[in-house]
Order: C-alpha cells, then sequence, then structure tokens
C-alpha cells in the first residue's frame, strides 16, 4: 500500500494539465471523489473536476505535509497553493486540508474524500461574505480562558 499511497503523492504534488490523462493510474475505474464543491464518480469526472481547477486557478499546486496509512487506506494532510484569477491575483492563496483515501486490492484509488473548512479557509477572505463568516465564527467561539 506504501507504493500505491506514494504514487498518488507524486501525481498530486506534479499535478499539471498535461498529467489529467494519468489518473487512471492511481484510481479505479469507478471511483468516487468528494470534496466541499463535487460528488463525482469515475475517473473521467474526477478528471474534469481537476480540469475545472486549472481552467479557473493560477498556478494550482499540491503539497503534501502528511501521510497516515493504514491496512487498505491513507490519510494525507495538505496545502492547496494557488492564485485567483478574479479577486486578489496578485496575493497566493493556501487551503489546508486532508484526504481520506480508500484503496482496492490492486491498490487503485475508490474512494477520496477531501475535507476542508470552507468559511476558514476561502468564505472569511472574500470581501461582503468574509465579513459575515469571521462574525459567525466569533460568535461561536468558546470564551477565552482567564490566566
Amino acid at each position: 500500500m506504501l507504493a500505491a499511497v506514494a504514487r498518488l503523492v507524486q501525481l498530486y504534488e506534479q499535478l499539471t494539465p498535461q498529467h489529467l490523462d494519468s489518473l487512471h493510474l492511481c484510481y479505479a475505474p469507478q471511483a468516487h471523489f468528494k470534496d466541499p464543491f463535487n460528488d463525482v464518480r469515475g475517473v473521467a469526472s474526477i478528471r474534469q473536476v481537476f480540469a475545472h481547477m486549472f481552467a479557473t486557478l493560477d498556478a494550482p499546486r499540491f503539497a503534501v505535509t502528511e501521510q497516515l496509512v493504514q491496512g487498505q487506506q491513507a490519510f494525507l494532510a495538505w496545502e492547496f497553493h494557488f492564485r485567483l484569477r478574479r479577486w486578489r491575483a496578485d496575493q497566493p492563496q493556501c487551503i489546508r486540508g486532508g484526504s481520506l483515501l480508500r484503496f482496492d486490492a490492486q491498490g487503485l484509488v475508490q474512494e477520496h474524500r477531501d475535507y476542508w473548512d470552507t468559511a476558514e479557509e476561502l468564505y472569511e477572505k472574500l470581501p461582503v461574505l468574509g465579513v459575515l463568516m469571521r462574525a459567525l465564527r466569533r460568535a461561536g467561539a468558546a470564551p477565552q480562558a482567564q490566566a
């Protein structure tokens, strides 16, 4: 399983539009992929998610920061670096998240679920929505302990 995880990490860290046709080397034909914006099945649909990413963002890249492997599953902690095209194009952005992966007997990903906080990592950075999201977070936060 370590080889399958290493192959997937390498794919993500070197992902370019030209590498999208290599997804079938890491994903089972009917693999399920889910993140906060997408819920798709099949390598062609997963490819479309990443093609859309390259079409709408500048310089997207993944950096895997931690790997946990147990049996036929793995968890990858990652940072996703990119620049927005329409807003704050001069400011680099970073989303921190994780992926829960389940592999089949051939070492191909059959289930890929991304977890990341859309409010903190994305919505709070938007002009109007960000003010509301930060206020909601403050309202729901536990009070700080007195020293």
